[in-house]
């Protein structure tokens, strides 16, 4: 098993910043992918960033140049820097990986944290 825990969520005004982090542990031999998502309410659960094990990383266009996701593998945790935050950033982040245990791959998720972004 792999668990994630995440930190970082809270509130903010609008244009303001928040770091988010997520830290892996468990019995996995290799973290492939690590990636940040977010559900708002009433809304299906988004891909925010990721981030694979080569250090390549992707994003969504409505955070392209305003989130910044890195990766310490030495401490399989994965950041979110958050920028330039909006009303409509506000939601459940949640944290995901793709890892190895033993001879198959699979996905986990953190509990998520809170981002309320006011205007």
């Amino acid at each position: 098993q792999v668990q994630l825990v995440e930190s970082g969520g809270g509130l903010v005004q609008a244009g303001g910043s928040l770091n988010l982090s997520c830290a892996a542990s468990g019995s996995f031999s290799m973290m492939l992918t690590m990636a940040w998502y977010r559900q708002a309410p009433g809304k299906q659960r988004e891909l925010v960033a990721i981030i694979i094990s080569g250090g390549s990383t992707n994003y969504a266009d409505s955070v392209k140049g305003r989130f910044t996701i890195s990766r310490d593998n030495t401490k399989n945790t994965v950041y979110l820097q958050m920028s330039s935050l909006q009303p409509e950033d506000t939601a459940v982040y949640f944290c995901n990986c793709y890892a190895t245990l033993g001879f198959s791959n699979r996905y986990y998720w953190g509990q998520g944290t809170q981002v309320t972004v006011s205007s």
